[in-house]
């Protein structure tokens, strides 16, 4: 892989938002193999030139950086508080990859958050690596306020799998973890089979890689994972299954904060309903 840096940004919109700015960049990746986008909300603190900690936030299935930047209400606490909000994208974008953009569920915004090792993907479908290497230089590079000492990931749904596998292989870089309905186990649903299957190939040793279920067998975290789970949510059964993660956290020692909603869906409804709570979380983490 090209590990050749170029943290350049192009700016695609500004506005001002709670004292703050909300602003969305672009700028080429390497290790994406194209232009990338992420949004970003500077707090007041940050505009004047406080050091402030970082918080990244992992988008699901189907979604870009615009999603959670629009529904999810993150700004207003963030500025309170003083705290970066970071939304990248979900996968690379036009590729002209055969079948990238044929459903909703693998290719296009369907990144998984893993580094594909199976042609064609390979070559571009590298977000683990963007997230953990590209992204932290771009961020580094580019805004003096944001204390790269103190990072926090979270997400949600296929971006809940992201936060708690990157944080879980990461724990000295996002010290702190939360997450809303993520893929608990994708070794074991159909979301995680079609992707794994894909990106990685038929090898499922190397699944286990990018499984939070497996990873905290082996390698828990000294973090508290906090985790948001709306008991109306279509997906809760077959695909996200909380309660495989909740039987690896007993049996190691994990600490773990599994909050279950009674009546909220999949939905920015109930992400918007306590992305307060998991802001603060990491505000106090860090």
């Amino acid at each position: 892989m090209n590990n050749t840096k170029n943290t350049d940004l192009e700016l695609i919109s500004e506005n001002k938002m709670f004292g703050g700015l909300q602003r969305v960049y672009s700028h080429v990746s390497t290790v994406c193999n194209g232009s990338m986008r992420f949004a970003i909300y500077l707090p007041p603190a940050a505009l004047e030139g406080k050091k402030v900690p970082v918080l990244t936030y992992l988008s699901g299935l189907t979604c870009t950086e615009d999603n959670v930047t629009v529904k999810a209400g993150a700004q207003r606490i963030s500025s309170e508080l003083g705290m970066i909000f970071v939304a990248p994208d979900t996968s690379p974008r036009g590729q002209d990859i055969d079948g990238e953009d044929d459903s909703y569920d693998f290719g296009s915004a369907a990144g998984f958050y893993l580094d594909a090792t199976q042609e064609p993907w390979g070559k571009s479908y590298n977000m683990y690596s963007y997230i953990t290497q590209e992204l932290q230089d771009v961020i580094t590079s580019n805004f003096d306020s944001a204390d790269m000492k103190r990072q926090g990931i979270t997400g949600h749904s296929m971006g809940g799998h992201g936060a708690l596998t990157i944080h879980l292989k990461n724990p000295t870089l996002f010290k702190s973890c939360s997450a809303f309905a993520p893929i608990c186990a994708p070794m074991n649903c159909p979301w995680g089979e079609k992707a794994f299957t894909g990106y990685l190939g038929s090898n499922k040793d190397s699944w286990k890689e990018y499984d939070a279920t497996e990873l905290i067998k082996t390698s828990p975290s000294k973090a508290t994972l906090f985790i948001d789970q709306g008991l109306s949510d279509n997906f809760l059964k077959e695909q996200l299954k909380p309660e495989l993660l909740e039987i690896v956290c007993e049996q190691v020692g994990q600490a773990l904060k599994l909050r279950f909603q009674e009546g909220y869906d999949h939905s920015y409804f109930f992400m918007a309903s306590f992305i307060e709570d998991h802001i603060r979380h990491h505000f106090d983490a860090l």
